[in-house]
């Protein structure tokens, strides 16, 4: 415990953490679920939202890890010998997230690369995307670029590999979503857009709302991925963990927000404001969004921009999951971190591998009537997150009690001025939102229920 790494500083925590955060949850699915759900409306809620409900799932899970110095395999059993089980049930999601996750990040360099030299126009081509990862090669190799470079960045540790290539890459994700949303909002047909994502429309507005809004916040944030409380593990206790929660909160926000202000009107110029075009997931990213980019003047060096920011985004998160992988074996075997990076590397090219083939030779393989990389997605975002974050809930709530991360947040003489806020969250209201979202999740994969 005493030789646990740590970030150098608190600048470097706090840009690691938004890297975590900001992903593709932020640019494929929050846009869509602006638009749908009353627009600035929305918004207003989901800043509420991620102020109270965020901020203490949060600094639930990075005093958790700051408190005990440990990964999330062992965060538990540290403060509870009874709650060992939690321990693995949140080791398991990023295991299972970060070799698909990684397949996604793939698919996006390979849309860069293909607006970078020129084939834009037949990256906007109907089967284009679905012809790309029905392939039985092609997607490995994408697959693999993106794993040695997350491989090569947790190799070098935490200050060398993860903090200083998040102050790189933050900066750069910043700029390129502004110049890429100004260059947007000047489009032909972009101001209907415009007003669409940002003036409230209260007639949209319904408990399904504040589920939609819930439930898109949860996942942003990398709650319940093990990944706060492995980043937590390696924070300094002089840093102030409310001040980083609340600036990590704000870059995840700013970039939900632009990554909207990019998208919709985009889609809108695109489609002469129908919004039926505004889908969310794979098809907005790799089908829609292609279209609308070669419509543009100058669609293939905006499309190409936009792809290097999303893969930037989607970096910056596949680093964070593979480092709290990573931190769990080394944790839980007491073993060194090379050692750890390659057999996490050697278990995610397998993995990884069959869940690609999953869309070309293995298509006939399904689980529950699911391919195996949307069974993974199902198996770790609709059902083992919102149960970690349940029992964490009733963890931090019942068992070791709210003053135990009051007091951490507290240490070194630092204050905790929503304590208040944060007790009675964590306590009474997170643990049935939460439930909600679970139930809903499962309604959705079910087909009964549309968020």
């Amino acid at each position: 415990m005493e030789n646990r790494s740590s970030f150098s500083s608190r600048i470097g925590f706090v840009l690691a953490a938004a890297g975590s955060a900001i992903g593709l949850g932020n640019i494929w699915r929050f846009p869509y679920l602006a638009a749908q759900y009353g627009g600035g409306s929305f918004l207003i809620i989901y800043l509420i939202a991620a102020v109270t409900f965020g901020f203490s799932l949060m600094i639930a899970e990075i005093g958790l890890g700051r408190k005990t110095r440990q990964s999330a395999i062992r965060a538990y059993s540290t403060l509870s010998k009874g709650f060992a089980f939690e321990g693995i049930l949140t080791a398991a999601v990023p295991m299972i997230i970060f070799p698909y996750y990684t397949i996604i990040n793939g698919w996006v360099i390979k849309y860069f690369a293909a607006f970078l030299i020129g084939q834009d126009k037949a990256a906007a081509e109907d089967g284009f995307f679905g012809a790309f990862i029905s392939k039985p090669v092609e997607p490995l190799i994408w697959f693999l670029v993106c794993l040695v470079l997350c491989t090569a960045v947790i190799l070098l540790g935490v200050v060398k590999g993860i903090e200083k290539v998040s102050k790189v890459l933050m900066p750069i994700l910043l700029v390129l979503m502004i110049v890429i949303s100004v260059y947007v909002c000047f489009q032909p047909g972009a101001g209907a857009g415009i007003r669409y994502y940002f003036v409230p429309n209260a007639k949209d507005l319904s408990v399904k709302t504040f589920l939609a809004a819930i439930s898109q916040l949860f996942y942003s944030l990398s709650l319940a991925m093990g990944i706060m409380i492995t980043y937590g593990s390696y924070m300094n206790r002089e840093d102030s963990l409310e001040g980083s929660v609340r600036q990590i909160e704000f870059f995840d926000t700013l970039v939900a927000v632009l990554a909207g202000l990019m998208i919709i009107p985009s889609v809108f110029a695109f489609s002469g404001g129908d919004t039926a075009a505004l889908t969310a997931g794979p098809s907005l990213m790799f089908v829609t969004l292609p279209k609308a980019f070669a419509s543009m003047t100058g669609g293939r060096f905006i499309g190409a921009a936009f792809f290097l920011m999303v893969t930037v985004a989607a970096l910056t998160s596949s680093i964070s999951l593979m480092e709290a992988v990573v931190s769990i074996f080394m944790d839980a075997f007491h073993m060194g971190r090379t050692k750890a990076t390659l057999i996490t590397a050697a278990y995610s090219v397998v993995l990884g591998g069959l869940a690609s083939l999953g869309y070309g030779p293995l298509a006939d393989v399904k689980i529950l009537g699911m391919q195996l990389l949307d069974f993974m997605d199902f198996i770790s975002n609709s059902v083992l997150m919102p149960i970690v974050a349940i029992i964490t809930c009733i963890f931090i709530g019942f068992v070791i009690k709210p003053q135990a991360i009051i007091d951490e947040v507290e240490a070194e003489g630092q204050t905790f001025k929503a304590k208040k806020l944060f007790t009675v969250v964590i306590k009474w209201i997170a643990p049935w939102f939460l439930l909600a979202v679970f139930v809903t999740s499962l309604l959705q994969a079910a087909g009964v229920y549309e968020i």
